[in-house]
């Protein structure tokens, strides 16, 4: 059995809850800005994804995805910031942007921690690899990198 519904298409509130306030559309600057943010966001988490296969250029890929993850961020605050102030509706893309831009900040400082850590031992598997021309001899260069990686961490817990 249905329901009767009224003209307005809404049916019957609930007790106590009062209707949804309609906001008024975000002006044309804020939209634009939440999909900037949004783009520099999906830009950060591609370039990690896509970039980092070489060594030489990982750091600056992640140092560029760091970049673009600050400024979705900062985007995306800014436009949700400015539509509450205003009392309009949030754009669309502006808490994607801030999310994305979250998960790319995050990716982007741990890739460059890890680098900054594990630059020789990363630097000399790298430089192994290229010159292995067997599955034995990049067997060995695997085996050197878990070694010395190894060692690293043992001094990382036990301080030096």
């Amino acid at each position: 059995m249905a329901r009767y519904q009224p003209p307005g298409g809404r049916g019957t509130q609930p007790r106590g809850m009062l209707p949804a306030r309609q906001l008024p559309p975000p002006d044309p600057a804020s939209r634009q800005q939440a999909l900037a943010a949004f783009a520099l966001g999906v830009l950060s988490l591609l370039g990690l994804a896509l970039g980092l296969g070489n060594l030489r250029r990982g750091a600056f890929v992640a140092a560029l995805t760091l970049l673009f993850a600050v400024t979705a961020k900062w985007l995306g605050i800014a436009v949700n910031r400015r539509a509450r102030r205003g009392g309009t509706a949030r754009p669309r893309g502006a808490v994607s942007g801030i999310v994305l831009g979250g998960f790319g900040l995050a990716f982007s400082l741990l890739w460059l921690l890890v680098l900054a850590v594990f630059w020789p031992q990363l630097s000399a598997y790298s430089s192994c690899m290229a010159s292995a021309n067997t599955v034995a001899a990049q067997q060995v260069c695997h085996t050197q990198f878990t070694n010395s990686v190894g060692g690293e961490i043992s001094v990382l817990q036990n301080g030096r």
